[in-house]
This record gives C-alpha cells, structure tokens and sequence, in this order.
C-alpha cells in the first residue's frame, strides 16, 4: 500500500484533506432547495465508492503485502473492527448534524463553529491517544483557531436576520463539534496495536459505519426533520432527478477524498493523528472562503463584520502554520 515517507508529502496530503473537507459541503448548495435528509443519502455512497476505490488501487500496491487492503481487512481485529465502524456512525451523526447546520446557517458560520469546536476537541483527545509533535506549536495553534472561531460568532452577530433561525443554526452548529471531535479518537485507536487496521482498510470500514448507521438516523431525521420542515419520503429520494443525486455522490466522494488521505498522513510514522487532524480541520478556514466570497453570505454585513472575517482568517492562518510545523520543529 502506498504510504508517503518523506514529510512534504505527508503534509501534501494534509493539505488535501484540508481542502476537500473544506469543500464537499458546496455540492449541497449546488442542488439548490433540495432536502439535506434526501441530499444525505448520496453523500454515503459516494463515500463508501470512494473507500472502494482507493482501497483496491493505493491499498494494493503489493497485493502481496500483509498491509494490503484484502490481508489486512482478513487479520485485523475484532475490536479494530468495531473501533473503525463507531468512528464512522460517530461522523455519520456529526456530519448530518453539519449539513442541517449549514442549511440554516450557511457555510461560512456552520464550518467555523461546528469544525473549529471539533479541531479543539479531536485534536486534544488525539494526542492523549498518540502523543506526536511539538505540543506548544500544536496547542499554540489550537489556541489561535479558537480565537478565530471566537471572531466568527462576532461577525455572524453582525448580520441582521430570524433570531430564533440564528439560535437554532449556532445550537446544531454546536453539537456538530462535540460529535465530529470525538469519531476521530475510535480511528486512531484502530490504526494501532495488535490486529491493526491500515489507513485504507479503516477508510473502507470507517465508511461502513457511516453507511449502517446512516438507515434508521437518515431515516428518522426524514419523518420528524431537525430544521422543522415538512417530513419527507423515500418516494422523494428515488424521484429526483438524476442530477440532484450526482451533486450528492460527488460531495461524498470529495469529502472521502480528504477522508482517506487525512488516513494515510495519520499513519505515517512522522505526524501522528493529532496533527493530521488539527491540519485536516483547517477545513473551517477553506469552507468560510467559500461562504464568503462565492456564495456571498456576509453580503450587507458592514465593514465591523468585514474586518471581523478578515482577523479570524488572519487567526486560522497563524494557528494552522503552527500546527503544520508541530511533527518538524522538536
């Protein structure tokens, strides 16, 4: 299987992974008034197709090997096993949470919120599990997104619009970090020890998680919605026209994409999981951009929020710099 040995590559996939959790969510705008309960259902498959696909390509590099993606998935552990598969029902709720998040409070605020909770939690939890890199620059830059996320909530503040719409999207935006902070412990955990998994056979059963999960969560979310729509049907969803469904795929393989290279650098030798998901979380900063200056949603703001948006990039920026120099500065 392929692993990067070298640290520029390592933090080439970091960066990927950055980019990719920091994007996926623009494929729901793209489908415009579509329910996300509905949307959902396409974002798991387009993440199990995307486990499949890197798992029987980069995961076979030497079908020989005992690490690749066939052995390995036959002599990991039972525990490993079921640690994979919570981490990914453990997301699965994390990430509906999001994307009902995103729907009322768009991306610019769910992302920064919900992921720069997660990124404090997650990555502090990770390094209790794998202590790895310098932990000044780690937390240091931990500290620093903290401040920024501080510094959205301020500039959301700014904007006029539904208070109680405002409430409810912070609340879900809230519990989104809470959950997405603590899948990524249960992958760490099943990368290690006797009976490990590799990072592209705990991608694909990560994704199996999320994928049984997914049926009675996605379903009861569709007959009593989180948002306070209209209940919705599995009629809706085989109804759709093609096109809403491939903006779904397309998302989930996107944020597999980041999933599975997020994988591969957390099991390099060099970083550790709590820097490749500290990295990996600077998603917030790339998702804000997108809300900010393609879907304009701090339009009318004033220039309070304006300069407000400009300090909490300036804050991720610095804070993700620290992180990214944690596994190399000792």
């Amino acid at each position: 299987m392929f692993i990067p040995q070298i640290y520029p590559l390592t933090l080439a996939l970091m960066i990927l992974s950055m980019f990719s959790w920091g994007s996926w969510a623009n494929t729901q705008k793209a489908t415009g008034n579509w329910r996300f309960e509905l949307f959902y259902w396409d974002v798991v498959w387009g993440i199990l197709l995307l486990s499949l696909i890197v798992g029987l390509t980069f995961g076979r590099t030497d079908p020989a090997s005992p690490e690749s993606f066939f052995n390995n998935l036959e002599s990991a552990g039972a525990r490993n096993l079921l640690l994979a598969l919570a981490g990914g029902a453990i997301f699965n709720i994390a990430n509906m949470l999001l994307v009902a998040a995103i729907g009322i409070a768009g991306l610019a605020v769910a992302f920064p919120i919900g992921i720069g909770l997660a990124l404090v939690i997650g990555t502090v939890l990770n390094y209790v599990v794998t202590p790895a890199g310098n932990p000044l620059l780690l937390f240091g830059g931990i500290a620093l997104v903290g401040t920024a996320i501080v510094l959205d909530a301020m500039a959301y503040r700014k904007l006029s619009g539904n208070v109680q719409v405002t409430t409810k999207g912070i609340v879900l935006s809230l519990l989104t970090g809470v959950f997405m902070g603590f899948f990524y412990p249960f992958v760490a955990k099943a990368i290690k020890g006797e009976g490990h998994l590799g990072p592209y056979t705990v991608m694909f059963v990560f994704a199996l998680g999320i994928v049984i999960s997914n049926v009675p969560l996605n379903y009861a979310l569709m007959r009593r919605p989180i948002t306070g729509a209209p209940p919705v049907s599995l009629r809706d969803y085989f109804t759709a026209r093609g096109g809403l469904h491939a903006w779904g795929v397309l998302g989930g393989l996107i944020w597999g994409l980041g999933g599975v290279s997020n994988f591969v650098a957390s099991y390099a030798q060099m970083v550790g999981p709590a820097t490749s998901y500290a990295l990996g979380q600077g998603a917030t900063m790339v998702s804000a951009l997108w809300g900010v200056f393609v879907w304009k949603e701090f339009r009318g703001a004033g220039p309070a929020a304006v300069r407000l948006l400009t300090l909490m990039f300036v804050f991720f920026i610095l804070g993700l710099a620290g992180v990214a120099l944690a596994p190399v500065v000792k």
